[in-house]
């Protein structure tokens, strides 16, 4: 059985490196440049794939080498009317949002709908076309200057829009000084994006410096994808095919997705930056058999950990000034979780006491979202119960990817039984 184990591991391991030598050289830019929009998700403010994507650049890759261009802001792109078409199960679980805000298209989990919407909004009002969409966020970029070592702000333009920011990004800052600092600091949000853009900008020009070791740099890259923090959609079938059968896709149905996986995302629903503020757990709390059919229940836990005086002590552009009907300091969010494929979403309970939901389906998964207010200094947990579960392999968890290790996010199973 040990043997039989590591050879199925092996010929995962082999299956992969194929795919990757098929399709790597071509993305890469070995035989003509490749074009992708680039969105620095921005984990400040949730969007279910991260963070909202507020700065834009395009990521030009020839033979390897990496360097941005035609930088802008999603909000300079302004709103589509009529929206871009997205499928019917997704606008009503989303809104019509998804295809007329820039801001929004990645309110779903579904990667692949995300970036096509990008795309399409980018090129309609640019001109400009993308081969494909690349997506990270700055964990992402911590994990990286880990391995290149710190980069220096060197245009003036960012370090004049940064002024007061740390001039080297490294490792240990990057993602206070892009999550929380840069609020601080800079009060013009177009300036903001312009300094989100130049810190990419820095670790782009890095990675494609050659200096970093190769082996760690792939491990660090490894890590950002196993946490969902870099997601990539080729606009070639070919290349999309490949992509969608491994987590870097970012695919809610199919090749990627475990049988028995349960997604949980988050949106924001102050509209303002104060996710780096909330701290969350997720959990299997039951997980058993009734009737031949499995019973999931999973706890989802929230901690506002802002000040008290968060109201006046926090930068208004950080609490929102209460614009969209929430209370300065507070964090409202909409907590959207996936079961697997065929289940139902039964309940939803709140510190204990059921409450309203929407029950909606995506994809043929049953799909759960409740709507949380947290003030300062308080939390609270929501148990989504599953049942009609036809799948009999372990539950796997995946979230948004927050400001927390995702160690710290997904903790391990405490079961509890039918009765």
């Amino acid at each position: 059985m040990e043997a039989r184990t590591e050879l199925s591991g092996l010929g995962d391991q082999l299956d992969i490196a194929a795919d990757a030598a098929r399709i790597a050289p071509a993305m890469m830019g070995a035989d003509t440049p490749r074009r992708y929009l680039l969105l620095m998700q921005n984990n400040a403010e949730s969007r279910a794939t991260g963070g909202i994507p507020g700065a834009l650049a395009v990521l030009v890759i020839d033979k390897g080498s990496m360097n941005l261009a035609s930088q802008t802001s999603a909000t300079a792109l302004g709103s589509f009317v009529p929206p871009l078409p997205v499928d019917a199960e997704q606008q009503a679980i989303y809104s019509p949002r998804i295809g007329r805000f820039m801001q929004d298209v990645n309110l779903t989990p579904d990667f692949a709908t995300s970036a096509a919407t990008a795309q399409a909004m980018w090129e309609e009002r640019t001109g400009e076309q993308v081969d494909g969409v690349l997506s990270l966020d700055p964990v992402a970029l911590s994990f990286i200057l880990e391995v290149t070592g710190p980069v220096n702000i060197s245009d003036p333009l960012v370090q004049q829009a940064g002024a007061g920011l740390p001039t080297a990004l490294t490792g240990g800052n990057v993602v206070q000084t892009l999550l929380s600092d840069a609020y601080k600091a800079i009060e013009e949000p177009k300036l903001q994006d312009v300094y989100f853009a130049g810190a990419a900008k820095e670790v782009f020009g890095a990675l494609s410096s050659g200096k970093a070791d190769p082996k760690k740099l792939l491990t660090s890259l490894a890590k950002g994808v196993e946490e969902r923090r870099i997601l990539l959609w080729s606009s070639a079938p070919e290349e999309q095919t490949t992509l969608d059968r491994y987590p870097l896709g970012g695919r809610i149905a199919g090749a990627a997705v475990a049988p028995a996986q349960f997604g949980i995302y988050f949106n924001d629903g102050t509209g303002a930056k104060m996710d780096y503020w909330v701290k969350r757990s997720v959990k299997v709390v039951k997980d058993c058999t009734r009737d031949g059919y499995r019973e999931v229940t999973v706890k989802v836990t929230s901690t506002n950990t802002a000040p008290v005086d968060a109201p006046t002590s926090l930068p208004k552009y950080v609490t929102g000034a209460g614009a969209y009907g929430v209370p300065p300091g507070s964090v409202q969010t909409n907590i959207v979780v996936y079961g697997p494929a065929q289940s139902n979403i039964d309940t939803v309970v709140k510190d204990g006491e059921k409450v309203a939901f929407a029950a909606q389906s995506h994809s043929n998964r049953a799909v759960g979202t409740s709507t949380i207010r947290l003030a300062p200094g308080e939390s609270t947990s929501l148990e989504f119960n599953f049942g009609h579960i036809v799948q009999h392999s372990t539950p796997e968890i995946v979230v948004t990817p927050t400001t927390q290790p995702a160690s710290d996010v997904i903790q391990a199973t405490s079961k509890s039984s039918c009765e």
